[in-house]
């Protein structure tokens, strides 16, 4: 004999729209700043770059369709700093991604004075972007810089470089100074996520007969992989649309080798009043960041598939 399955009640419809009239309730705070900080700007900035907005008080913006996407297309200017703001933003989250594991995994050993060096690792992080390129202006001096004082302490060639002023140097010099003020939000979310390994599985993969490399490959990266996929994601964005780093560092020089998309828009709507025009750059990079998320998801879900 077969015991029969207690009938489930269903909710009266009037419980369930008070229960999602209530969850609404709760939800409206977050909401709220939601809409007037992100979907209304951005929707805005849709906009206006359809427009030929400008700066001026008496100003009446018409709505001129593709116009200013049109002009884009043939600015060569724009598309060559499109190109560098590509390679600085890969470029950085490799670098930063590299960097960042290494010290993670060096953190996540017994060493002496670990906690002093896990502070330390935080401090790129602590200090503002604007602070960080002062900071590196000051050090990279060719005339009065420590590390040039440095390098002729120790005989090294190279110390009377403008590294920040130079063709040949200023795009790497970024590129490194970049990577460091991104390395200690990778360094402590790969930390937490080796933290987060349960022993037991590392003892066991020892007792299988797997060394240290195997060990590396089959447990941690494994372990690791969805944060980094995160890491690298949200990496691209903020590189890519970075700007008040590079513009007191270099303000784009020399010569335009480190000059990025973020540069180009300020100057097409702050220093020249060209709003619309702006906003369609705008549109632009954010589609362009869409694209290399989502070719970069596809591929890292192929090789999780496999």
């Amino acid at each position: 004999m077969t015991v029969k399955e207690r009938p489930r009640i269903k909710p009266k419809k009037a419980n369930q729209k008070m229960y999602n009239r209530g969850a609404w309730v709760y939800a409206l705070p977050a909401f709220i700043p939601l809409v007037f900080l992100s979907v209304y700007p951005l929707t805005k900035s849709i906009w206006t770059a359809f427009t030929d907005l400008e700066a001026g008080l008496y100003f009446h913006p018409r709505f001129i369709w593709f116009d200013n996407f049109k002009r884009l297309w043939g600015d060569s200017l724009f598309w060559h700093s499109f190109n560098i703001g590509v390679i600085w933003a890969v470029s950085c989250t490799l670098l930063s991604l590299g960097l960042g594991f290494g010290l993670a995994l060096l953190l996540n050993q017994k060493l002496r004075f670990l906690g002093l060096m896990r502070v330390l690792s935080l401090v790129p992080w602590a200090m503002p972007p604007v602070i960080v390129a002062i900071m590196w202006s000051i050090l990279l001096n060719p005339a009065i810089g420590p590390i040039r004082a440095t390098f002729h302490f120790l005989h090294i060639p190279g110390g009377t470089t403008n590294w920040l002023g130079d063709f040949n140097t200023a795009f790497p010099t970024v590129v490194l100074i970049g990577a460091w003020v991104g390395m200690p939000i990778i360094t402590v979310s790969i930390l937490a996520a080796l933290q987060g390994i349960p022993q037991e599985i590392i003892e066991a993969a020892t007792i299988d007969g797997a060394n240290s490399r195997q060990r590396f490959r089959y447990v941690t990266l494994p372990a690791v992989r969805a944060i980094t996929t995160a890491l690298v994601a949200l990496n691209i964005i903020w590189n890519f649309n970075s700007f008040g780093l590079v513009f007191v560092l270099t303000a784009g020089g020399p010569g335009g080798k480190t000059f990025m998309p973020a540069l180009f828009v300020y100057n097409e709507s702050f220093k020249y009043g060209n709003f619309g025009y702006a906003a369609a750059m705008g549109v632009v990079m954010m589609l362009a960041v869409l694209g290399m998320l989502g070719v970069y998801l596809k591929a890292r879900g192929r090789q999780d598939d496999k």
